[in-house]
């Protein structure tokens, strides 16, 4: 036998993934080992699959390194990844033990701020004034199963402008515009202003662009308002409630939408109505009870900032 002969068989990709696994077993952490061997068993598996070859993989290693370059304080095009992928909705979906009738889970999105100023409840938050959109009336209240009233509940909230832009990243808008906090009073009931949502485009500028062009997607959002209902004693849930008039309410391009957070709003000219409302014209009007389940109050960690004026 030459010395340049041997007797060692071809490695196979099978035998790399197991030596990996081995590697990556002692994590102390039970849920971390868990996720990390899960991990690298599944996108083992998804090279083996599609047979995936070194330029695709340094062109995807490129595509993360480019979401990060494109996100700052008020856009994480991480989390929008994850949106139009439909892994947001999938994690959601799986973490939540909802009974019929209940508030169901919805998408965060990357725009959400957190410390939205605390309102009392009838607050307006259109402080953009005619700018903003169509005056909006949102009222109902916040119960248990039970349907008894959860006082005390804290609605956070949150919509974009008559441009479909979220103040986070219009400098035009005032800060907070749209956003506020508040909280159920002994009956559970709630009541804020704010303007009729509308559709709008997600951001195609970035990496996440170039999988809706590859795809030939849709990127336009149905109208949508943004809640996070939370109370001690019950599991926060973060969640939208959706336009039922809107053009896009079955191709929502995060997958978003469920049957049960479909809204309807009506269109009030009550002249007495109108007469004691913000702006004085007639409005559109959405009631809706959230119904909560008994669990854990948990805080939202992710937020971003505002994109203020280049100076």
């Amino acid at each position: 036998m030459s010395s340049h002969e041997s007797n060692a068989s071809v490695t196979t990709s099978d035998q790399i993934t197991v030596e990996v696994l081995k590697a990556v077993g002692g994590a102390s952490d039970p849920r971390t080992r868990q996720i990390i061997e899960a991990l690298v068993r599944h996108a083992h598996d998804f090279a083996r699959e599609v047979q995936l070859r070194p330029d695709e993989l340094l062109y995807a290693a490129d595509f993360l390194k480019r979401c990060g370059d494109i996100s700052d304080a008020s856009r994480h095009e991480f989390i929008l990844l994850a949106d139009i992928l439909g892994i947001t909705m999938v994690v959601n979906t799986v973490s939540a033990d909802v009974p019929d009738g209940t508030l169901e889970p919805s998408v965060l999105g990357p725009f959400y701020r957190s410390g939205a100023p605390v309102v009392p409840n009838g607050a307006n938050l259109s402080l953009g004034g005619e700018a903003d959109g169509e005056p909006a009336h949102v009222l109902g209240r916040v119960v248990a199963a039970d349907g008894s009233p959860i006082s005390g509940a804290e609605l956070d909230v949150w919509g974009t402008n008559a441009d479909g832009l979220y103040e986070n990243v219009d400098p035009a808008q005032p800060d907070y515009n749209l956003r506020g906090r508040l909280r159920t009073d002994s009956e559970g009931r709630f009541e804020f202003w704010t303007v009729k949502p509308v559709s709008y485009p997600v951001p195609v500028d970035g990496p996440v662009g170039e999988l809706f062009a590859a795809t030939k997607r849709s990127n336009m959002r149905p109208a949508h308002l943004h809640v996070i209902a939370s109370a001690e004693g019950y599991s926060t849930v973060v969640t939208e409630l959706y336009t039922d008039d809107d053009a896009y309410i079955d191709s929502d391009a995060v997958f978003g939408v469920k049957a049960s957070l479909v809204a309807h709003y009506d269109w009030i000219t009550d002249e007495q109505k109108v007469a004691v409302s913000p702006r004085k014209r007639p409005y559109w009007e959405l009631r809706r009870d959230l119904v909560l389940t008994p669990g854990t109050r948990t805080a939202i960690a992710f937020t971003t900032g505002r994109e203020e004026h280049a100076q």
